[in-house]
């Protein structure tokens, strides 16, 4: 069976952006899929989750009594509001650093008004202003707590990218595991979708995975449930699905990435990897949203920007918008 999210100009079909997805169990059963279950791609940001973990294996979370608010920030995607600044600045002085530590770059924040106001403000966007800043922070905390040099933490041969690696293998079951480079500067790994939803389904029950990744997949599943606002934003895909949908963990990757954590559904705690082939998040949206709702998951009543986007041309004229079809193979 195939996914598809259709661009319409006007009333005709101008792109076609195909998606393929998987939902696994946390014991490595592929639950249902769409397209290519076993579609390789780096998952980016949806990683993050699980990247966060270091913070636990480390000692890191105990040595600096890093809360589940930050927490939620080292998972975040987060779009450069005042409270994600505000934080992730707190966040490096509770570990002893500053910004300079940070290799991830600087961006505008993705959120508009934030965006606004910098640009009117004269002052430019620093490395704080980057989505993955808590991120970084997180890693830096871990190399603090490894006993490792915080320089150089983004190189693949660092002891928390080994560690990070090693946290996906054990996780996903899968042991050949290559990367890229991710638009942050540290290595995103690669792995078939079906080997990555279980990654997921392990975050929505623990208590499956190997003891000693079990605590921190739960405080990291209950802390960015506590605080979706710093998983991304008020106006962004992630936190609004976590304030609809009480038993989701949500996390946006780039390109077309997407990945969900999901307990208490009539199939049991499930992870869903998704990917639009494309790497269109624009067409992610709607695809999101489609695949909720045919899981019985998200009420077609409530109202989200993202089911049917609407595509605005430079005079903001509707000239046509997004729209989502799923047929899902059950296995």
């Amino acid at each position: 069976m195939n996914a598809y999210t259709y661009a319409y100009r006007g009333g005709l079909i101008e792109n076609r952006h195909r998606v393929s997805l998987a939902i696994m169990g946390p014991r490595g059963n592929l639950l249902a899929y769409s397209g290519n279950p076993y579609l390789t791609a780096p998952m980016r940001s949806s990683a993050k989750p699980f990247q966060a973990l270091a913070l636990y294996l480390s000692g890191a979370i105990t040595r600096f009594g890093i809360t589940p608010a930050e927490v939620a920030l080292t998972c975040a995607s987060h779009d450069g509001m005042e409270q994600h600044v505000t934080m992730a600045a707190n966040y490096l002085h509770k570990i002893g650093l500053d910004a300079g530590y940070l290799v991830c770059g600087a961006h505008l924040p993705f959120d508009p008004a934030s965006r606004k106001a910098l640009q009117q403000s004269g002052q430019p966007a620093t490395v704080l202003h980057n989505n993955c800043s808590g991120k970084h922070t997180g890693m830096l905390a871990a190399a603090l707590a490894l006993g490792a040099d915080p320089r150089g933490y983004e190189q693949p041969d660092h002891p928390v990218q080994q560690l990070n690696l090693q946290t996906l293998r054990d996780l996903s079951g899968h042991h050949h595991i290559p990367y890229g480079v991710d638009g942050c500067s540290v290595p995103t790994f690669v792995l078939p979708l079906a080997p990555a939803a279980r990654m997921f389904a392990l975050l929505a029950e623990p208590r499956v995975a190997p003891p000693k990744y079990q605590e921190g997949l739960e405080a990291i599943f209950q802390a960015m449930r506590q605080h979706p606002d710093l998983v991304a934003g008020p106006h962004s895909i992630d936190t609004v699905l976590m304030q609809q949908i009480p038993q989701l963990v949500a996390k946006r990757g780039a390109d077309g990435y997407y990945g969900m954590a999901l307990r208490n559904t009539r199939w049991g705690s499930i992870g869903v990897a998704l990917k639009v082939e494309s790497g269109s998040n624009e067409a992610r949206e709607p695809m999101v949203v489609r695949l909720l709702e045919e899981l019985g998951l998200l009420s077609p009543e409530v109202p989200l920007e993202w089911r049917r986007p609407l595509l605005r041309n430079v005079r903001k004229l509707e000239v046509g918008h997004l729209e989502a079809r799923l047929e899902l193979t059950w296995v």
